[in-house]
């Protein structure tokens, strides 16, 4: 499976983005996703992940409430909606991909990874 992510830029806290992220191959529906983070200095961080239907979502509490993870299978993309942008969102956001129909919060469990797209919120 091969992953791309886009839609990062610089927006102004409060700000809205969505990112997405377009998967290679046939068996992208059968795969779970995830949207981890990495800002400067800083840990690599999970933010969500989506099971392969659709119906089973992960947040972390940190962007619980602002964040939205949704799949598209007819189209092979996952969607990151985010909302009400903070700051300390700020990072790279990479997307991954798991055989595992199960969402992870663990980025080792995701043997899949595309290049991220960089997000900057500004005060």
């Amino acid at each position: 499976v091969q992953l791309q992510a886009s839609g990062g830029g610089l927006v102004q806290a409060g700000g809205s983005l969505r990112l997405s992220c377009a998967a290679s191959g046939r068996t992208f529906s059968s795969y779970s996703m995830g949207w981890f983070r990495q800002a400067p200095g800083k840990e690599r961080e999970f933010v969500t992940a989506i099971d392969w239907s659709g119906t089973s979502t992960l947040y972390a509490n940190s962007v619980k409430g602002r964040f939205t993870i949704s799949r598209d299978n007819a189209k092979n993309t996952v969607y990151l909606q985010m909302n009400s942008l903070k700051p300390d969102d700020t990072a790279v956001y990479s997307c991954a991909a798991s055989a595992n129909s199960t969402p992870w919060s663990i980025s080792s469990k995701y043997p899949y990874w595309g290049e991220g797209t960089q997000v900057t919120v500004s005060s």
